[in-house]
């Protein structure tokens, strides 16, 4: 092969890789979203479909199904997203996720949980916009749990190692939990960090459903 031979099959072989680059980008930061936001959906209906049986809404969790929804005044009067058990690439690849070694809404202790700012639906998208005082809530089978922030997501940034945040009570090991509080989690960067920013809220109401 002659060097003008060399150098075009070179440009060509660079072309194609650019343009598998572009695609891949594009599926993560289109793709994903598209489905992502299209299985949040249909989670949504699944979850208000068992929450009409009893004996469905009363089951234990179990990994990657929808157990509650969450709702953030502030991003919007139709932002409502669900929240699915366990906090693995499969789980926060389908929505927002519950880390399961923590408590649920409204039990005496920590309701962890942790979403994408950017691919999968980016559904935490928007959280580092979030200020003390914005409220957070969260439905269940049986109540609606109302949620105040301490701080903004933007003040707190966490390493992967500190998983104080996840305690009953942040910061405190070994102290008995007497009151639901709420802690979100979230990528600190847009792009890939190891990073998180975190936020934690306290119950300040709760609604029964009849």
């Amino acid at each position: 092969m002659t060097r003008r031979g060399v150098i075009r099959t070179a440009g060509v072989l660079l072309l194609v890789a650019g343009l598998g680059l572009l695609g891949w980008v594009g599926w993560q930061y289109v793709g994903t979203g598209i489905t992502a936001n299209r299985t949040m959906d249909q989670l949504e209906q699944d979850l208000r479909d068992r929450w009409k049986s009893p004996a469905t809404a009363d089951a234990e969790p179990r990994t990657g199904t929808a157990i509650t929804l969450l709702r953030v005044p502030k991003f919007g009067a139709d932002w409502e997203k669900p929240v699915v058990e366990g906090v693995g690439k499969d789980e926060l690849a389908r929505g927002i996720g519950h880390y399961p070694q923590t408590q649920l809404p409204g039990q005496p202790g920590n309701f962890a949980i942790a979403g994408h700012r950017v691919t999968h639906g980016s559904p935490f998208r928007k959280l580092l916009e979030l200020e003390r005082g914005d409220q957070v809530i969260v439905e269940t089978a049986d109540a609606v749990y109302t949620y105040e922030l301490d701080g903004s997501p933007k003040d707190l940034t966490v390493k992967p190692s500190d998983t104080w945040v996840l305690d009953p009570v942040p910061g405190k090991p070994g102290r008995t939990a007497t009151k639901p509080i709420l802690t979100l989690t979230t990528c600190q960067d847009l792009f890939h960090s190891p990073d998180r920013s975190v936020a934690f809220a306290h119950l300040v109401r709760t609604d029964r459903k009849p």
